[in-house]
């Protein structure tokens, strides 16, 4: 368990609703005061959304908003300068609110296949139907994020900086689930070496920082993103099955943390915080695991992004994430 300095009890996937940085930032830092993260508004408009987000990072490569989503382009239009600005203001609230803070901090990004199956090319197919285009893709992703860390380690410099690869369609795109520009067919399943070798690329632009997967897909290729280099998987653990066992139980003796979506990501009741991390320690006595080993292998966060969430409700899931932690922390049995 190498990395568990990196890491705190608790924290959030990434979005959260509304349009107020300065006071989402307020929450976030309030709340996880040992693993804080910089949240996304994608209320706000195209550009503040996870891919249009993503892409404004993105060096030598550009994309514009087209009725049927985000496209590739030559050169940058205002899309690009709304993402990036919108980005700007959202580090300079980080800082604001980070002045002092020492430990882990989290920032996110679209992985690369999720960007190759969400960006189109000039003929509206998704990037992923060319490999050339998703290798150019990938290397401006490295580059990018490479710029997007150096500038975070700048304004927040007692920061561990933990990089998270938000991968939704990963499964889909190692299962030929992505669907074509006209719907009637899917994309061609991507070689499993070629998915594996791509994120070890992104995972080696965050040096020796830890880098997180988020998927809250069914079937997270947990063997693939370990032997990828990732230091954590994030995933919605009501959509685990037993099938999955094998693969949580290497992925944990390799050393890698879990992050566990154990809170709906969307308006509900909720149930205690001792309640909400039941599931898990069933897990770990299925899985024959040491109860001592949880909380130095588990962070707590929401199932989901919270973006579809009221806010009241997203600061309440926020704060019952850290609550369900400290219970883990203290009562593993």
């Amino acid at each position: 368990m190498s990395d568990n300095q990196h890491f705190g009890g608790a924290t959030g996937i990434g979005s959260l609703p509304g349009g107020d940085v300065r006071e989402a930032v307020k929450t976030v830092t309030g709340t996880f005061e040992d693993f804080p993260f910089l949240p996304e508004l994608p209320g706000r408009g195209p550009g503040a959304d996870m891919l249009g987000r993503t892409a404004g990072m993105l060096v030598e490569l550009y994309a514009r908003v087209e009725p049927s989503g985000w496209r590739l382009g030559d050169r940058p239009g205002r899309d690009t300068k709304r993402a990036r600005g919108w980005l700007v203001e959202d580090l300079d609230a980080l800082e604001e609110f980070t002045q002092g803070y020492e430990g882990p901090l989290k920032v996110q990004a679209a992985g690369p296949w999720t960007l190759a199956a969400g960006l189109e090319l000039r003929n509206g197919e998704a990037a992923l139907s060319d490999p050339g285009a998703t290798r150019d893709l990938t290397a401006s992703l490295a580059e990018g994020l490479r710029l997007h860390l150096a500038e975070l380690r700048r304004r927040v410099p007692g920061a561990q900086v933990v990089l998270q690869l938000d991968e939704p369609s990963l499964t889909a795109v190692l299962l030929g689930r992505v669907r074509s520009a006209s719907g009637y067919r899917t994309h061609r399943a991507v070689d499993r070496q070629v998915v594996e070798a791509a994120l070890r690329d992104i995972v080696a632009v965050h040096e020796g920082g830890p880098v997180a997967v988020h998927s809250c897909a069914p079937d997270v290729p947990f063997a693939l993103l370990r032997r990828a280099g990732v230091a954590a998987v994030s995933f919605d653990f009501a959509l685990l099955t037993e099938r999955d066992d094998d693969a949580i139980g290497e992925a944990v003796e390799g050393g890698i943390r879990l992050f566990a979506g154990v809170v709906p990501g969307t308006d509900g009741p909720l149930s205690d915080p001792a309640g909400s991390v039941m599931g898990v320690r069933t897990l770990w006595r299925r899985l024959g695991l040491h109860p001592g080993l949880l909380a130095d292998a588990v962070t707590v966060t929401p199932s989901c992004g919270l973006a579809g969430a009221s806010p009241e409700y997203a600061r309440r899931v926020l704060a019952h994430c850290a609550r369900a932690a400290r219970s883990l922390a203290d009562n593993p049995e």
